[in-house]
């Protein structure tokens, strides 16, 4: 298969994927593209929106929609860095033996993950970059394809551990999930309120995953896309000559070279699901929200003069 034959079939199997998941999840078409976008680009996600938005249903309809394994995390103040790579015991034979935590599946689920103490916490971004994990000494390859999805609560801080902007960076995508629409919140209760049960497809197989994830790599990107990626994040520090009055006043740190990959891969990948076999300046745009707004440190006069990140980065395309 050429990989413009590639190309239109990952479109097919895109909308396919959109419309089972759809089945169960009403709305939130933005973060449903995202999340994907995230799996497709090899990244990882960190979902943040307040209780109740059906953020871990999301993640399990996707995971069940893809056909891979998933385990779900629930991050506590007691959660040790075992508990979730595993431990070695001591079997009948008296021989060590290393039992697996819940991190061995595709896709982990990290439920609040600043409710945990920074040791637990570094522990899984560990897998996230290195898609392994050590125990006693040995490392253990985790599956392919390996995916976190992580949620935060934005309104109750009390007692979490916020997750430092050197271990955000790791994750591709910071995803607002946003309150539903009247008619969409109208639908949700119909539809969660009845004894009605959805069976789930299977749309695509691991090995399918790991193909499309090859095949985003390969797609070509104009010079003129390249350098716009690049110039928009030089733009979000303010030592950098072609940064703007608006990040001298407004942001005290800006995002590193990982945000100008990212922005390129997601766009490669948000071009891709639309058929299209090249990324345009538009594709960098769509993806740059979410890619910036955890890289992005703003400083006191941004928030007491209203200025929230999403402002600040919708500026900067201008």
């Amino acid at each position: 298969m050429s990989d413009v034959e590639a190309v239109n079939q990952l479109v097919k199997d895109y909308a396919s994927l959109k419309k089972e998941i759809h089945q169960v999840i009403v709305g939130q078409d933005e973060v449903v593209d995202q999340v994907l976008i995230s799996v497709f680009s090899r990244g990882h996600a960190l979902l943040v929106g307040v209780p109740g938005l059906a953020k871990t249903l999301l993640v399990n309809t996707i995971a069940q929609t893809l056909g891979l394994s998933f385990n779900r995390i629930q991050f506590t103040p007691d959660l040790m860095p075992s508990d979730i790579i595993g431990s070695e015991i001591l079997d009948e034979n008296r021989q060590f033996k290393f039992i697996k935590g819940p991190l061995f599946n595709n896709i982990v689920l990290a439920d609040e993950i600043n409710r945990t103490p920074p040791k637990t916490q570094s522990a899984l971004l560990e897998a996230m970059q290195e898609k392994s994990v050590t125990a006693a000494g040995h490392t253990y390859k985790l599956p392919a394809p390996f995916f976190v999805l992580a949620t935060q609560n934005p309104i109750e801080q009390e007692g979490t551990y916020p997750l430092p902007e050197a271990q955000l960076d790791r994750f591709m995508f910071n995803i607002w999930v946003d309150y539903p629409a009247y008619n969409e919140e109208l639908a949700i209760v119909k539809a969660t309120t009845s004894d009605t049960e959805i069976k789930l497809n299977r749309i695509l197989t691991g090995e399918q995953i790991l193909k499309y994830q090859e095949l985003i790599r390969k797609i070509p990107v104009a010079d003129n896309v390249l350098e716009y990626a690049v110039k928009l994040v030089s733009k979000t520090r303010h030592a950098n000559e072609l940064a703007p009055q608006l990040t001298k006043d407004f942001i005290s740190w800006g995002a590193g070279p990982r945000a100008s990959q990212y922005l390129i891969i997601g766009a490669k990948c948000h071009a891709a699901i639309r058929g299209k076999y090249s990324p345009d300046i538009d594709d960098v745009k769509a993806v740059a929200k979410p890619i910036l707004r955890h890289r992005i440190v703003r400083n006191y006069r941004a928030e007491a003069e209203g200025y929230s990140m999403d402002r600040i980065i919708e500026e900067l395309m201008k």
